[in-house]
């Protein structure tokens, strides 16, 4: 059995929850610059959908990557646990501000890429240097 430093512990989930805030970010800073576009040039609303998944999903690719730059191993699982933070404080968030926890197809792809997102993220991170 592995001998788990709870020291290495704490630095790996603080880098994790790091690379889950960095996505938050950009996600927001992505979505503002896609409503900015929406508002002011003929984009179709039907767009909507597609482009927060890809949104989302690129933010937790670029927040695992980063998290898992310095963890140095399980790329995989670190940036899945990236994705699955992300998606959970995103819930979190919406049935807080009203719109409760829907679960369709939608929110399904949305859960799928997040974790899809956050284990490529982890690849290129570890494998990274």
């Amino acid at each position: 059995m592995e001998n788990f430093d709870k020291k290495e512990l704490s630095t790996n989930f603080m880098r994790i929850l790091k690379g889950s805030i960095t996505a938050i970010i950009i996600t927001l800073l992505l979505l503002f610059i896609f409503a900015i576009l929406l508002t002011y040039t003929n984009l179709q609303e039907n767009m909507i959908g597609p482009i927060v998944i890809v949104i989302t999903a690129i933010s937790i690719l670029i927040g695992s990557s980063i998290s898992t730059l310095k963890i140095k191993k399980n790329g995989l699982f670190n940036g899945a646990l990236v994705g699955i933070i992300y998606i959970l404080t995103i819930y979190l968030l919406s049935s807080v501000t009203g719109s409760g926890f829907n679960c369709n197809i939608n929110s399904i792809i949305m859960i799928v890429a997040s974790i899809i997102g956050g284990m490529l993220g982890g690849i290129i991170g570890v494998n990274l240097n």
